[in-house]
């Protein structure tokens, strides 16, 4: 977690390590986890809130309004050691409603950390992503990795061949997208739900330069929940000169891609202020399976980049579509702090498939639906 944030905004990525840690120490602690929404929410199916017996608990599912009830709920599990399923209904005024913001019906999962949690956590830790498979009636559990392997989750009960092949398909596809939903299926025993948590590992920013324009951008991408590492393409720099980044690797402009631990869950930004490591840099970086390369810098930099490439030979100009540059989204923003916060924000969206456009003008609600992100 970011030096700067609070157990209530903690990522994925501190969540993941701290559940991993209680589990190691034999801690005793509750997550509860937003298995769905019915209208609007704060957070979304997935998010989680771990709450151990001794401890502050890190992590939210709304924005402060049910914290404290599931908090209380967690204190039942952790004693009893049974999971619990509980609605919440803030729509109406006359109970949890009360004139809250959320203006949903979520449902909250709320189950004892245990080792059926294990087989998640690894896969992260590897940089792998998983579908967490959970019938929300008795607590049967498999892991569906992304190579499409089936993986128990002791000590809950095995969930059904037939169930876990006829969610497969939607699995899939909330695992390669990080997302979370109740989906039912119909099998011959019957009618099963089952809550589907696309898990993703903590996503990596590789940051090419040492420049003190690199610590703003490394500062808030690790305060979204990314890894960060930068990449010093010049000199033996100090690692103390980025406290925020969790990596220092003293690399040549052409060998950054070694720096790249995880190809597919990784966004690059190129800062060196050299033509020459830039372009160097890029090159490498385009041999690998880096899906958002930004590069800092005017456009006509890059045209004379676009034009040396070409006169070589050397750059197949589909790759170029990666590239995006001038890096960062318009927030007209001059200040150091600002322009990197228009990088990281760029990076973000370009994670979650997005143009990082006013959600003003965005017709429709803000998250998709569960029927939505499955068509």
């Amino acid at each position: 977690m970011s030096e700067d944030a609070t157990p209530w905004s903690a990522t994925d990525a501190a969540i993941h390590d701290t559940l991993r840690e209680l589990l190691e120490a034999g801690r005793v602690a509750a997550v509860a986890t937003v298995v769905d929404v019915d209208g609007s929410a704060y957070r979304r199916p997935g998010a989680k809130m771990v709450v151990p017996a001794e401890g502050d608990q890190l992590g939210a599912i709304t924005a402060g309004c049910l914290e404290g009830p599931v908090a209380d709920l967690a204190a039942e599990v952790r004693a009893s050691g049974e999971a619990r399923l509980e609605t919440y209904d803030l729509t109406d005024d006359e109970g949890w409603g009360m004139g809250m913001g959320c203006n949903g019906i979520i449902t909250v999962l709320v189950e004892p950390v245990d080792e059926s949690l294990a087989p998640m956590l690894e896969a992260v830790a590897a940089h792998r992503s998983v579908a967490v498979l959970t019938r929300l009636d008795d607590g049967a559990r498999a892991v569906l990795a992304d190579d499409g392997t089936v993986t128990t989750a002791e000590p809950r009960p095995d969930l059904p061949t037939a169930v876990v092949e006829a969610v497969r398909d939607r699995a899939a596809e909330l695992r390669a997208a990080g997302q979370a939903g109740t989906v039912t299926v119909e099998t011959e025993t019957g009618e099963h739900r089952v809550f589907v948590d696309g898990v993703r590992p903590a996503p990596e920013l590789l940051v090419v330069g040492s420049q003190p324009d690199v610590n703003p951008v490394a500062h808030l991408a690790r305060a979204v929940g990314y890894r960060v590492t930068v990449a010093a393409t010049r000199g033996n720099v100090d690692p103390e000169r980025f406290p925020a980044a969790d990596r220092v690797d003293h690399v040549r402009a052409p060998d950054v891609d070694t720096a790249v631990a995880a190809p597919a869950h990784t966004a690059a930004v190129v800062m060196t202020h050299n033509f020459v490591d830039d372009r160097m840099a890029v090159e490498a970086l385009l041999e690998t399976a880096v899906p958002y390369i930004g590069l800092m810098g005017p456009r006509e930099r890059f045209e004379e980049m676009q034009a040396e490439w070409a006169a070589e030979g050397g750059v197949d100009p589909a790759a170029v579509d990666r590239i995006a540059t001038p890096v960062g989204l318009d927030l007209g923003g001059g200040a150091p702090m600002e322009i990197a916060l228009s990088i990281v924000a760029e990076v973000v969206a370009d994670r979650h498939g997005r143009d990082g456009g006013r959600l003003t003008d965005r017709e429709g609600p803000i998250h998709p639906r569960l029927s939505e992100q499955l068509d």
